[in-house]
């Protein structure tokens, strides 16, 4: 048998074991010379197959002490080991989908909406590491692929996201709780975004205003067991099942300006008091017949297969204090918002308009 093959299930052997558990931490692997018979391979194969080993962070050789596996610390959480174990089942759980039919494409989105739903759930930290960018604020299905990739261009620096809404950010920021917010607010008054709830609530602070993107919102609607909904008026009638998001979201600022100005009371609103954390869980609710209606961004319908009619481009910002601004997590994701690449990723999951990404406003 070609020893490169063998190297390389010896490799996968010993990792499934230390990974399953019945090798332990600090557990000493069996000596050379017993692999070699074991394996019916030479002695270098076995020496190859431990320097991968080591190289992955799962085991460690000593002079005179042998090969064992490496200790794991309790408060050791970014443990070569514990990367090797999460890995591991990732790769687990994408055989077992994919062997269910589902395409890769099709996981990767559902991961992200997974993960929008806990990270709606989670707080943000009161402190954090100088290399780490803690964000608070509206959802957006784009952050977690944008977290993702800035972290791949940057190894250095990262990006904390908890979605508690655009008012839930600005708060977050005025309590120091936060080091940018994700905001769409709109200002019925001067027909604008951001900039009046900036100045309510950070008063006399230097603040920019980095643009993500703009993005398309509009009606979620489920073929086949949605109504014939057209427009906003539609959601008062008696047969629609109206899945909201919660109060502070600039998607719910935006919706009740809209009821104001049509004369349309809550009270007709079949499902007005039913709040969803994100876009994604209005899609998805949609999607699993609990409601047959929602207003949410383009790219949480189309995640889900869900139809889509538009009724509005808001500009959506990253809103950052000035004493956040030159950090180095911040202007290395300012710079990397710029690029093509950033552009092209944030376009390829559909309903978003990136000419303006990246570009600076002051609110002074």
């Amino acid at each position: 048998m070609d020893s490169a093959h063998i190297y390389q299930q010896i490799v996968d052997s010993i990792r499934d074991e230390i990974l399953s558990g019945a090798l332990k931490p600090g557990s000493v692997l069996p000596p050379m010379r017993k692999m070699t018979s074991k394996w019916n391979c030479t002695t270098g194969t076995i020496m190859r197959a431990y320097q991968e080993l080591a190289r992955m962070g799962l085991v460690v050789s000593h002079v005179g002490k042998g090969t064992k596996v490496v200790e794991q610390s309790p408060d050791q959480n970014q443990s070569p080991l514990r990367r090797a174990a999460l890995f591991n089942r990732a790769e687990s759980f994408l055989l077992e989908t994919m062997t269910a039919g589902y395409s890769p494409d099709e996981i990767e989105k559902s991961m992200r909406v997974a993960l929008d739903r806990w990270r709606a759930t989670s707080t943000e930290p009161e402190t954090a590491p100088l290399n780490i960018l803690r964000f608070a604020g509206s959802h957006d299905p784009s952050l977690a692929l944008i977290a993702s990739m800035y972290h791949d261009a940057n190894p250095q620096f990262s990006l904390h996201l908890t979605f508690n809404g655009s008012l839930g950010g600005l708060i977050a920021l005025a309590e120091r709780k936060a080091d940018l917010a994700g905001c769409h607010l709109w200002d019925e008054n001067t027909d604008t975004y951001n900039e009046p709830f900036i100045r309510k609530l950070l008063p006399g602070q230097k603040v920019a205003m980095l643009t993500l993107a703009h993005r398309h919102v509009g009606l979620i609607l489920n073929t086949g067991i949605s109504p014939s909904i057209k427009s906003i008026k539609d959601l008062a009638r008696p047969n629609v099942q109206f899945a909201n998001r919660q109060q502070g979201s600039g998607t719910r600022v935006w919706l009740d300006s809209q009821f104001h100005r049509l004369k349309i009371s809550p009270a007709h609103i079949q499902g007005y008091s039913q709040e969803y954390m994100t876009h994604s869980e209005v899609a998805r609710a949609i999607s699993k017949g609990q409601a047959n209606a929602g207003i949410g961004v383009e790219t949480a319908a189309l995640s889900f297969g869900l139809e889509f009619k538009p009724l509005t481009t808001e500009r959506y910002d990253l809103i950052v204090p000035f004493d956040k601004w030159e950090a180095l997590p911040m202007q290395a994701l300012k710079k990397w918002l710029t690029t093509r690449q950033s552009k092209e990723a944030i376009q390829s999951l559909g309903g978003y308009d990136t000419s303006k990404t990246g570009t600076v406003i002051w609110v002074s």
